[in-house]
């Protein structure tokens, strides 16, 4: 039987500690329009799954769409004009 001991210590050589780098940190700042546009088209969806939908319904679901589709646009311009970095 092979023992892994040797090989174990290449994968584990760097050691985590749990915590998001600044890099990371930044990239979820700039991301966070879009993510909270998210969570909320998803908190209409739920919030409509048991319930037939109303005309002032399908209004809330457009609205929550179309805010994801503008910060999906805005973080995409941002992106591309290079303000990111």
């Amino acid at each position: 039987m092979k023992s892994i001991a040797a090989l174990q210590a290449v994968v584990t050589a760097v050691p985590f500690d749990g915590e998001p780098s600044d890099a990371e940190l930044d990239a979820i700042e700039q991301e966070m329009p879009l993510i909270l546009a998210e969570v909320d088209l998803l908190d209409v969806e739920i919030w409509m799954l048991d319930r037939p939908a109303t005309v002032l319904d399908e209004r809330r679901i457009r609205r929550a769409r179309n805010r994801v589709m503008a910060a999906r646009r805005d973080l995409t311009n941002r992106l591309g004009s290079g303000e990111a970095a």
